[in-house]
């Protein structure tokens, strides 16, 4: 079984669903309103424990029921939680606004995910145990370079989602193995629209790349090799919110587990199909079987 490290965010989604979302200044109603485990961090940590991963979580709740209720869903998942730490204040929280097409609009309010700026040593301990390491921007840029300095120093697969877009420091990009952008966030990386032009720009700075393209499927892209484009099954999106996260949480493991990169990245592809056909973020991804019977 493959061993996964994923440091990141944890938040509390709260979620309106509507027919379609307001313009500034305007009031729509909803029609349902739900409140869903999630954070990036944590819903890979969930992705990649159901796709059949050991996962183990880094980071931060606040004191309050939210807190609670989110430790408790990612121990529900089987993921370790040691490490995730209890703040005082408030946890974090992301509130989401999805459409009748499945598409979302997304404000996240970090809370206590703020309070990691650096990595404990029984944080680089566990990290130095893993088969790879899952990155993304949620938490404070410095502990995000300090987790990706202590894979590459251990020589640990580091994988990073580069969301919310936002410039990536050298040092960072130095100890990245797998950057995974979706389309919107390769152009605001790059300055360049077309996913192949913007996978060669990344591939200066990262050994590989996957552009995830939505209902397009993938890019894969890595120094000295041809790009691979993937597919993806053509499905009706009910909410988007977490593709993203089930993607490169199933293929943390695919990679982990030996598989060929094409057959990886069908594998997470299918996954996130399976994730799109349902709501909420952590609640909509799928289970191993699940993928294995798409």
């Amino acid at each position: 079984m493959t061993r996964i490290a994923v440091l990141g965010s944890t938040n509390m989604d709260l979620v309106a669903y509507v027919h379609r979302a307001p313009r500034r200044g305007e009031t729509v109603t909803g029609r349902e309103f739900r409140t869903v485990p999630g954070g990036k961090g944590a819903n890979q940590a969930v992705a990649a424990a159901r796709a059949g991963g050991k996962v183990s979580m880094i980071g931060a709740v606040g004191s309050d029921d939210f807190g609670a209720r989110l430790r408790a869903a990612l121990a529900d998942a089987g993921i370790d939680t040691a490490l995730l730490r209890t703040t005082d204040g408030r946890s974090g929280t992301a509130h989401i606004v999805v459409d009748d097409e499945g598409g979302n609009a997304i404000v996240v309010v970090p809370g206590a995910n703020a309070a990691v700026t650096s990595l404990t040593p029984e944080d680089e301990a566990l990290i130095a145990t893993a088969d790879s390491l899952l990155l993304q921007l949620e938490l404070p840029l410095s502990a995000v370079i300090a987790g990706a300095e202590a894979a590459h120093r251990h020589g640990v697969r580091t994988i990073l989602t580069p969301a919310p877009a936002q410039c990536l420091p050298p040092e960072l990009l130095a100890s990245t193995d797998l950057l995974i952008p979706n389309e919107h966030e390769a152009v605001e990386l790059t300055g360049v629209a077309d996913p192949h032009a913007a996978a060669a720009e990344l591939l200066r700075s990262v050994p590989e790349v996957v552009i995830t393209l939505g209902s397009a499927g993938c890019l894969y892209a890595a120094r000295g090799a041809q790009p691979v484009t993937v597919p993806t099954r053509r499905v009706r999106a009910v909410d988007t919110t977490a593709a993203g996260d089930t993607f490169t949480g199933a293929l943390a493991v695919a990679l982990g587990e030996g598989r060929p990169v094409a057959d990886a990245l069908a594998w997470a592809s299918s996954a996130a199909a399976l994730s799109v056909q349902r709501p909420g973020a952590s609640s909509s991804m799928p289970y191993r079987p699940e993928i294995d019977a798409l």
